[in-house]
This record gives C-alpha cells, sequence and structure tokens, in this order.
C-alpha cells in the first residue's frame, strides 16, 4: 500500500529534502505540499492524504491550529509533527491539538521516513528516549488533558493495566510481549482493546492515561 503525504513546512529546503528521499521509497508518495497551515488543511480538503507531516512555526495559521481542524475533521489523516523538540515548546500544543506522534528535524531522514510509516498505519510515534519527558511534563501542566475519574478505566482488566503501564513507558508491542511473556499478537490485542474502553485515538492518548493514572512516573 502507498502512503500518500502532504509535507507541511515553511521551509523548501526541508520540504524538498524529504520529497527527494521519499521520490526512492514506492511505498511512499508526496502529493501536495504546504507552506502554511492553512494551505495544509485546505490540501488535506482536496487529496485527502493518509499522512501530514506537519511543521509547528509556519506564518499565519501555525501547525498547531491546521492540526486541531485537520484531526477534528470526518476524515482519516494523520499528523506526525515535525518540530525541534529541545526548542519549540509549542509540541504539547499540538499532541493536545490531535498529531499522532512527532519527529525532530535533526533525526535521520530515514528514521523520519519511518515514523510516517508507523503513523500511517494508525499507530503512533512512541519514542522512549523522548516522549516520556514530553508525556510527563504534558500531563503535568496547567492546560493538561482534562483528568479520568476512576470510573474512566473500570473496565480495563489487569492485564490491561499492565499492558496500559508498558505503553506508558513506551514500549513495542514486540517489548511487551516480552516482558509479559505473551505473543506479539497478543498484545496487539490488549492495546487494541485498551484503545476502544479508553476512547483513545492512538497510542499516543495511551501514554497520557498511564500518566494521568499515576501509573507510570518520571522516575520509573
Amino acid at each position: 500500500m502507498t502512503v500518500r503525504v502532504v509535507l507541511a513546512d515553511d521551509q523548501p529546503l526541508v520540504r524538498s529534502g524529504l520529497r527527494v528521499i521519499m521520490a526512492d521509497h514506492p511505498d511512499l508518495e508526496v502529493v501536495g505540499e504546504a507552506a502554511t497551515g492553512a494551505e495544509a488543511v485546505q490540501l488535506v480538503g482536496e487529496v485527502s492524504p493518509d499522512v501530514v507531516v506537519m511543521d509547528i512555526r509556519m506564518p499565519g495559521m501555525d501547525g498547531i491550529e491546521a492540526t486541531r481542524l485537520i484531526t477534528a475533521g470526518s476524515g482519516t489523516t494523520r499528523v506526525l509533527v515535525l518540530t525541534t523538540f529541545d526548542e519549540d515548546d509549542h509540541v504539547y500544543g499540538a499532541l493536545r491539538a490531535g498529531a499522532s506522534g512527532f519527529v525532530v528535524k535533526d533525526m535521520a531522514l530515514d528514521d523520519i521516513l519511518a515514523a510516517i510509516r508507523v503513523v500511517a498505519s494508525g499507530d503512533a510515534l512512541i519514542a522512549p528516549s523522548v516522549t516520556r519527558r514530553l508525556i510527563a511534563d504534558f500531563v503535568g501542566r496547567p492546560a493538561a488533558a482534562p483528568e479520568r475519574s476512576p470510573r474512566a478505566v473500570e473496565g480495563i482488566t489487569e492485564r490491561e493495566r499492565e499492558v496500559l503501564t508498558l505503553v506508558g513507558r513506551g514500549r513495542s508491542n514486540t517489548e511487551i510481549a516480552e516482558e509479559l511473556f505473551i505473543t506479539v499478537a497478543t498484545a496487539k490485542s490488549h492495546v487494541s482493546r485498551l484503545l476502544t474502553k479508553l476512547d483513545a485515538r492512538d497510542r499516543v492518548q495511551l501514554v497520557i492515561t498511564a500518566y494521568e493514572l499515576g501509573l507510570v512516573t518520571l522516575s520509573r
């Protein structure tokens, strides 16, 4: 299956670099480019891409508002934020707006392409080396997502709680399977049930929930 991608970044060199390397990967196709958030939203309406690689700081409508509008729509387009983590604090707002993950601009291009595939598959980019800091700080902020009541998690089993804890720690399905001595297919099934039971869009929201519930902290 070909992943159809829109590149949204006000830096032509960034878009050009991604477009050139993606041309060598037949499973990835750039179907549009945008230099502003407004252009990105318009393109999504016109071409319905699978993924938008979204910069945060753009003139006019920024990437956060564009992400909010895209994810609030009726389509299935997912957003992968492209940012400089150590400098761009707005990534927190992007996650609240519905982004399925993020990559940093100094990553290898091949890693960015891998992230696009992850998001397109319906998963979210959870990089343990960065995401733990990101989500922990995100949840602790005054504008964090609304707290869940205990009733919101009454329906999950003890095993699902264990899986949720590991998802919160940034573990992949394979790593979860290894730690709990279950198959990868079973781990994937547990994650799928958690997404349904907790009404979560993707793994990013599961990570946030794990922090909200105190299943994961910075020291763990």
